[in-house]
């Protein structure tokens, strides 16, 4: 009897060792010579990391994901992550010089390797959403050997072309409705803009035009006009410079593509294009037929659900 009672409390205690661990943290990175922050949420400590890189530039991370991430949480942990100036990292510290694609580039490099380090893994998934995927893909080229995968997410990948695309868009759907005060400020638009007026009113007009939403326009004019958020701009115009489709013609990592079918912002005809052209040891696309730029938001559960049937592709067992 003695040795039964040893033996369930020994097998009691490796059921302990096995059970979930999870983890639901905040941490602070020294990275580029600031302070930077991350959250770290996930069911399980034992899952693959997963460093989201969200959309912007100029927007904070942390928090964001909470509406489409309950179920990635139990495959993966979850890294959200404010890169310099935004959210939690600017109430830290701000940027001490100008922010370029280039210390963002580098920045992101630097939170992989400290995840890394942090969590003694070898590997870790990257999901960028929109400006994300500016870093991601470089991310992809330039240390493919620490991904387990790139997730792009309505990437970024010619953009001068897809706001030529919007803006002819907007200009034809605003003579179609004779609204006569879109024509005219559309009319004042250049390609790349030349001012932060000219991002304003494309913007808006995209939100009224083309997304039909309800705007408040003067809450956009804050935003846009904020003293504290200029320095996005000549970053969104360095970004904007680059052609991935004549700059990185494959990656030595698996990449999958997440696209909106009505992806207008980033032109879903382009990301579609250049994932035939990209070669890859392994890729996939998933189309959203009922999302625009903003997928995960729009489709949070199938969103998930193609996101981690990414495991099953890849052979890792969840």
């Amino acid at each position: 009897m003695k040795n039964l009672i040893i033996l369930l409390v020994c097998l009691g205690c490796l059921n302990l060792a096995f059970a979930q661990k999870p983890i639901d943290t905040t941490a602070t990175f020294n990275i580029g010579g600031i302070k930077q922050a991350v959250s770290i949420k996930g069911n399980d400590r034992q899952k693959p990391l997963l460093l989201f890189i969200t959309g912007g530039p100029g927007q904070p991370c942390i928090g964001t994901s909470d509406t489409f991430s309950t179920k990635l949480k139990q495959h993966f942990i979850m890294v959200e992550w404010d890169q310099r100036n935004c959210g939690k990292t600017m109430q830290l510290n701000p940027s001490p010089k100008p922010v370029t694609v280039t210390l963002c580039e580098q920045d992101a490099h630097d939170i992989v390797d400290t995840l890394l380090k942090k969590f003694q893994r070898r590997k870790l998934f990257v999901f960028g959403w929109s400006w994300g995927t500016v870093l991601g893909f470089d991310l992809a080229k330039r240390m493919p050997e620490k991904l387990y995968a790139y997730f792009a997410v309505s990437p970024v990948i010619d953009q001068l072309t897809s706001e030529r695309m919007l803006l002819h868009e907007m200009t034809e759907k605003a003579k179609k409705d004779t609204n006569q005060k879109a024509i005219t400020e559309l009319a004042t638009i250049k390609i790349p803009f030349e001012n932060t007026g000219q991002t304003f009113l494309d913007r808006k007009w995209m939100f009224i035009l083309i997304n039909g939403a309800t705007m408040d326009e003067q809450m956009l004019r804050n935003y846009f006009f904020d003293p504290q958020m200029q320095w996005m701009y000549p970053l969104i115009n360095e970004a904007w410079m680059h052609n991935l489709k004549k700059e990185l013609p494959a990656v030595h990592c698996p990449v999958y593509f997440f696209v909106g079918k009505s992806d207008d912002q980033t032109n879903h005809i382009i990301s579609e294009e250049y994932f035939k052209l990209i070669k890859a040891p392994k890729k996939g696309i998933f189309i959203f037929e009922k999302s625009g730029h903003s997928i995960p938001y729009a489709e949070p559960e199938l969103f998930q659900q193609d996101m981690i049937s990414v495991l099953a592709a890849l052979g890792m067992k969840d």
